[in-house]
């Protein structure tokens, strides 16, 4: 009797190691697309992906089936800091952003939820959610075109690369589009593999890195330098993915039928993911935040087990070990970033857009309208204001004087 029970008990301990697995390679192709594109180390991506999982589980009581990793959210600022300040430098604005996420988390402790809509309603997030769209328009169109993110450098052949790069996006398009069951939440992935494909015909791809590449590796962990221009440029970021954590936590919610708002408390969930990004960026790595990819997997396969989760970071952890993973993807040429980057930043654009809409924001009101046309211009011109040896510019100063604008300026007559 107890050698059957123990059978069963390791049955479903081997069901749910493999789920989770399944649930790495949901995530993967978006995890290790932000470390590809912003010059971080995908590797780093993999380990703080998995250890900030479990750190966030600890914090919420392991109550929550969701899995952290790489966030879009901070592509652009992650692109503009590395090239101005270095990779040490960024790092501690990201580590800072994380600390941004700490500080709501005890704001909502404290006054409850409903603070988040009077302090970042939406007509100040959708904007700055689209800025970091469009800002990073032109990057994508350079990379689909074989060039450096900056458009100095022509990579790849031109008619090539636009051959390539037009392969990956349109992939990506149509598995989002008539994909069914788990090859739906994987577009990214097979668009990078659809155009890694096309390159290896073409001749783009270069193997020696793989070839020497050990095969277990210890990932290359950077730390943070103290900047106080990246902190002051990167933390207004993560106004924007702050909020979406709290859309994310109701959604997951609904999936599973539990109320996550309530228990284990939004005021935890928010403080698991500021400390599980703090802790990626300590590392060297991109900031975590919650994967809708991995909600809908779970939505699919029904499997509600947060322990799952636990194995799908367990596996990103030893995955970050091989040596030969991460310079096998770091073999993906431009061209098949770029095709992927176009609807993605595409896609980040219209989900702020769509934030204003669902909240049926009227942006002709002359408050909203000032709210959100100056973010716009702010963000996108980029607009800059130096005090002292500090300068902010970008999406981070229009992150700021959204905030402020909507806190000073005089709500109109029966305007909330």
């Amino acid at each position: 009797m107890s050698d059957s029970l123990h059978s069963t008990e390791y049955s479903f301990r081997l069901k749910d190691c493999v789920l989770g697995a399944q649930m790495l390679f949901v995530a993967f192709g978006a995890l290790v697309l932000v470390p590809l594109l912003t010059g971080l180390d995908p590797n780093v991506a993999l380990f703080t992906a998995g250890a900030g999982t479990l750190l966030f589980q600890a914090v919420t009581k392991r109550r929550v089936p969701v899995f952290l990793a790489s966030s879009f959210a901070f592509i652009a600022p992650i692109i503009y800091g590395v090239k101005t300040w270095g990779i040490p430098g960024t790092l501690c604005g990201l580590v800072a952003a994380g600390g941004l996420y700490v500080v709501l988390a005890m704001v909502i402790k404290w006054r409850g939820p409903a603070i988040i809509d009077r302090v970042l309603p939406t007509v100040v997030t959708g904007p700055v959610i689209m800025v970091i769209g469009l800002i990073l328009a032109p990057v994508a169109v350079f990379m689909a075109l074989g060039k450096t993110g900056d458009g100095a450098i022509q990579l790849v052949p031109e008619t090539q690369a636009m051959i390539v790069s037009m392969i990956s996006l349109g992939v990506t398009v149509l598995v989002s589009l008539l994909g069914r069951g788990i090859l739906k939440l994987v577009p990214i992935l097979c668009g990078i593999a659809a155009g890694y494909v096309v390159s290896l015909f073409m001749g783009l791809v270069d193997f020696s890195p793989v070839v020497n590449a050990a095969w277990i590796a210890v990932p290359n962990f950077v730390a943070p330098e103290w900047n106080w221009e990246a902190v002051l440029f990167i933390v207004p970021v993560a106004i924007a993915p702050a909020i979406e954590h709290v859309g994310d936590v109701i959604a997951i919610g609904a999936i599973t039928g539990k109320n996550y708002v309530q228990d284990p408390g939004i005021h935890r969930t928010m403080l698991g993911d500021g400390l599980a990004t703090s802790l990626a960026s300590m590392l060297g790595g991109p900031p975590n935040t919650t994967y809708s990819e991995v909600s809908g997997a779970v939505a699919l396969t029904k499997a509600f087990n947060p322990a799952i989760m636990t194995w799908a970071a367990i596996t990103a952890v030893l995955l970050a070990f091989v040596g030969k993973l991460g310079a096998l993807l770091q073999t993906i040429p431009v061209p098949v970033m770029g095709g992927i980057m176009i609807l993605l930043f595409g896609a980040i654009t219209v989900v702020g857009l769509n934030s204003l809409v669902r909240a049926g924001t009227d942006l002709m009101r002359p408050r909203n309208l000032a709210i959100a046309a100056v973010i716009i211009v702010f963000g996108i011109g980029g607009m800059s204001f130096q005090t002292g040896a500090v300068t902010l510019k970008g999406i981070g100063l229009a992150g700021i004087v959204g905030v402020f604008l909507n806190l000073v300026l005089p709500r109109e007559r029966g305007q909330k």
